[in-house]
């Protein structure tokens, strides 16, 4: 590490040769092309490893790998994806749409011609199907075992029994249409129709998608149905191969805009175009390396990773301005191209270094998390933040040595060389607004951000979280402005949206509504399990969907009641059961089950071996994951059983409050991590750990405006935004770094405070306006994107990013001016002679 003094009191003299940051700067200015050939070659090796860290992971399921809930949630799945192996383990729904009545005669003939052509199809794999019309026909003619039977039941039944029977249907079965309906009136606007695949427990997403893809196509065949019409299907995989095609639809708009806007605000910073192609190609370095790092460390590429490519790019774009301005400063001055690189290096690597492993910790801070995604992110963006070091500290400067001296002499012309911020340049007169505020009352200025950041902070932890399906998905709105777009850029079709508007608006359901009780108890087995669940849904919480004071769920006891309904053997055989007359067997448990498990839909709810059984409740429209979760639990509690709550939204609940936990201790651990770095570096650097406090009162304001802003502008945390808290600490100290260092720089050369700072805030500033604006408009467009969460962290990042710069231009100066009246007034603060007794054992003079 450069020792500061020499460099500001030399140039590349001697006493340079022993320090390791001389050397470096030596190889950078005399041999600027092989440092570049080394970073080339380096880069090809980088290039093989892209693409090889498996499978791309999209929605919530990249979050919830390892979590115990989500390890028991399969478990469960296993036991009873075994049971029901012979009539399928995958599904998919049917919505089916008739303005004038899906009970209609007609449409009943409809459905019943759809199950029959997808029980026969080829290919499809289809075990079962389950609808209103096959429902309705079983009770028209309970013989009626085919669906060639139960479509003549259909046909030849009268208007008025047709009716009784969809009474009947519906009181013993329920019938799965939308809430518009009545037994009274026999009419529903919406039906669905369950399929079943018989699926291998190895299967993918890409097969389960292509057989839930075959049925849409079978749909469309049948006369009267048209699917993205009347018919939208509804599967887990079909979603997932929607949240993979978001991905792709948002990068073909946000990348071109992104890489529009940064190099437009990279030319207007560099103002020369073979600076900004050298610039850009740092930056493509940049991500060919990570990308390269993250193929052979088998780090799968997910949506939760895109965030840390802006991050990199804003640190790269952050780097790059600093260098090309600070080393015009010097050509400015009459320095030649080797002494102007000399100075530039090694005054901005301590700078440098200082923003990269104060930006590393930020990073880092997400491994203490304990959600696999934030602990990758921590990795990817602490690597990355690192290749942005070496590229931008050592290519950079190597190349733009070696193009100027490749031009100096030549006819190709000079653009933009005045350093930004330049005293007669119209950033020149603005920027100084900050010192002159520090020069009238500064005291004023560094206690009203204080009580600001005071107040945002304190509003800023009534922050919401939220973690579901729905959170990946954009609205309408947004979806209707991509249509409007152009090809290549308009999105492809999705179905998501009239799958939500058909369970929320005629289904009273969310995208995921429904939680499970899992009983793994061996009293399963005996006459108490039937009374334990049937007590379970009587009078539940206020959370679960409830008819008559019980829940609608499906169970053990449901099972029952609908092979009752259906079966008079089996009805007889439960009423000699029953010796008390509650309708549930008591006696003869062990004959009940055997002719219960004879019917397959028995094995969804209860397991062969009678050792374990789930309840699945239906969560009301207007309960919140929070609300619906906590009923489960409350209800798997109160059971005498071993009872545990969990589904996709049990396990959703806990990423959510891994996510809060997360979000506090990394910021607790960057901030702490950050303050003693700070601290030791300037102790080291300049004897002086008061520098290191100074640099933290403006990232403590961003941290407060930034969470502030999050509850402002209805941001919730989520596994995307999560890591912004403690990554801001690094953004910040990206600004008040190359602040204060170069003040130092200035002050401790012999200028006065308000000297040192007129010229910090010009030169630096200038750099820091130009890297502000280039991240903040170019990386901002992520605003743009079709997913919410990413929208919403290229918000955060812009605000981040543009509070850091503000905290730094304008409360910088004051907390300075503060803090060097106060060294005045009492003495020096923090004053340690650590670099002169170094200097007094190593005998340096």
């Amino acid at each position: 590490m450069p020792d500061l003094d020499e460099i500001r009191d030399g140039t590349d003299s001697t006493e340079h040769e022993s320090s390791l940051g001389s050397r470096v700067t030596a190889v950078i200015t005399d041999r600027p092309w092989q440092v570049v050939l080394a970073f080339v070659i380096v880069t090809v090796l980088f290039v093989g490893g892209m693409g090889g860290g498996g499978e791309q992971q999209a929605g919530t399921d990249q979050f919830t790998d390892g979590l115990e809930e989500q390890e028991a949630l399969e478990d469960m799945q296993d036991d009873f994806q075994a049971e029901g192996r012979e009539s399928g383990n995958s599904s998919a729904n049917l919505f089916i749409t008739d303005e004038r009545n899906t009970l209609s005669k007609p449409s009943l003939r409809r459905m019943l011609e759809f199950q029959e052509r997808a029980e026969n199809a080829d290919g499809l794999r289809i075990a079962s199907t389950t609808s209103p019309a096959s429902l309705v026909a079983r009770q028209l003619d309970p013989d009626a075992e085919t669906r060639e039977e139960q479509r003549r039941a259909v046909e030849r039944a009268t208007q008025r029994d047709l009716e009784a029977a969809i009474a009947d249907a519906d009181e013993t079965a329920g019938l799965p249409v939308s809430t518009d309906f009545t037994r009274e009136s026999a009419q529903a606007d919406v039906a669905q129709i369950a399929v079943t695949y018989e699926t291998p427990p190895n299967a993918d997403s890409d097969d389960r998608a292509e057989l839930q893809t075959g049925t849409a196509e079978l749909a469309n065949e049948i006369d009267g149905y048209e699917t993205g019409e009347n018919v939208e299907v509804f599967g887990d995989a079909i979603i997932q191969e929607e949240t993979l095609q978001l991905l792709g639809d948002t990068a073909i708009v946000v990348f071109p805009a992104a890489l529009v806007l940064i190099m437009f605000f990279l030319l207007v910073a560099y103002r020369d175009p073979i600076d900004l192609a050298l610039g850009l190609v740092a930056l493509v370095m940049t991500l060919i390396w990570t990308f390269g790092f993250m193929g052979y460390a088998k780090i799968p590429f997910s949506d939760s990773l895109i965030t840390v490519f802006p991050l990199l790019l804003a640190v790269g774009i952050d780097f790059g301005i600093h260098i090309i301005n600070r080393y015009r400063e010097e050509r400015a001055a009459g320095a030649s191209i080797g002494d102007a690189m000399g100075i530039t290096s090694r005054q901005l690597s301590g700078a440098f270094l200082i923003v990269t492993l104060t930006t590393v910790i930020g990073f880092a801070a997400n491994l203490t998390s304990s959600l696999s995604q934030l602990r990758d992110f921590g990795i990817v963006a602490a690597v990355g933040i690192s290749f942005t070091f070496l590229i931008f500290g050592l290519f950079l400067p190597a190349g733009k040595v070696g193009l100027d001296r490749l031009r100096e002499g030549t006819r190709m012309p000079n653009f933009g060389t005045r350093p930004l911020g330049s005293e007669d340049s119209f950033l020149g007169r603005v920027l100084p607004v900050g010192t002159k505020a520090a020069r009238i009352a500064p005291v004023i200025v560094l206690v009203s951000a204080l009580v600001f950041g005071a107040a945002a902070a304190s509003y800023g932890t009534g922050v919401d979280t939220e973690f579901s399906q729905e959170a990946f998905f954009p609205d309408e709105d947004r979806i209707a402005q991509y249509e409007r777009l152009p090809e290549p850029f308009a999105p492809g079709e999705y179905t998501f949206m009239t799958v939500l508007d058909y369970l929320e608006e005629d289904f009273d359901q969310g995208f995921v509504g429904s939680v499970t009780v899992y009983v793994d108890d061996p009293d399963v087995r005996s006459a108490a399990a039937f009374r334990e669940v049937d007590r379970a849904v009587s009078e539940p919480p206020d959370a679960f969907v409830e008819t008559d004071r019980r829940a609608e769920a499906d169970s053990l006891v449901s099972a029952l009641e609908e092979r009752q309904s259906t079966d008079p053997e089996f009805a007889a055989t439960v009423k000699r059961a029953d010796s008390n007359g509650d309708e549930l067997p008591d006696r003869n448990v062990d004959q009940v089950y055997d002719e219960l498990l004879e019917s397959d839909a028995a094995h969804q709810y209860v397991t062969s071996d009678r050792s374990a059984t789930r309840i699945v409740y239906q969560v009301d429209v207007d309960a919140d994951q929070t609300d619906a979760t906590n009923a489960a639990e409350a209800v798997a509690a109160n059971m005498s059983m071993d009872a545990t709550a969990t589904g996709s939204l049990v396990v959703n609940q806990a990423v959510i409050d891994r996510i809060s936990e997360s979000a506090i201790r990394s910021l607790i651990v960057a901030f702490v991590l950050t303050a003693g770095f700070l601290m030791l570096s300037y102790w080291w650097l300049e004897g002086r750990m008061i520098y290191g406090v100074i640099n933290l009162v403006p990232v403590l304001v961003t941290v407060a405006m930034l969470a502030a802003s999050m509850r402002l502008f209805d941001v919730p945390l989520s596994p995307f935004n999560a890591p912004i808290l403690s990554v801001s600490i690094g953004l910040g100290v990206d600004y008040t770094v190359h602040f204060m260092h170069r003040f130092v720089d200035e002050y401790e050369a012999g200028a006065d405070v308000h000297e040192a700072l007129a010229v910090t805030v010009r030169g630096t500033g200038g750099a820091l306006t130009g890297s502000m604006l280039t991240t903040v408009c170019g990386l901002g467009v992520l605003y743009l994107a079709l997913i919410p969460l990413i929208m919403e962290f290229g918000l955060l990042l812009a605000l981040g990013v543009f509070y850091a710069y503000l905290t730094s231009i304008l409360l910088l100066p004051s907390t300075i001016v503060v803090w060097d009246r106060l060294e005045r007034r009492f003495g020096p603060l923090g004053d340690v002679q650590w670099r002169a007794s170094v200097r007094s054992l190593t005998g340096k003079h």
